[in-house]
């Protein structure tokens, strides 16, 4: 024997019209479908990161040692 499934909604006073009970089933159901954004990812270190190994490509030219020390 299966048991009797209890509702989600239950009006407890008030009698709301089929439009009243669909609107609030919508916002019920929305506000439980939406989820908390997810945390940005964390950054474990500016020393751990693999991007700073990888070098920008040489621009030869006047100058161009003068800017290879300048920061990016």
């Amino acid at each position: 024997m299966t048991a009797p499934e209890t509702p989600l909604l239950r009006v407890v006073r008030g009698n709301p019209d089929d439009a009243e009970l669909a609107a609030l089933t919508a916002v019920v159901a929305a506000v439980a479908g939406a989820r908390a954004p997810e945390p940005a990812s964390k950054r474990d270190s500016w020393w751990a990161d693999k991007a700073s190994l990888v070098r920008a490509p040489l621009a030869p030219g006047e100058g161009a040692w003068r800017a290879s020390a300048l920061p990016r």
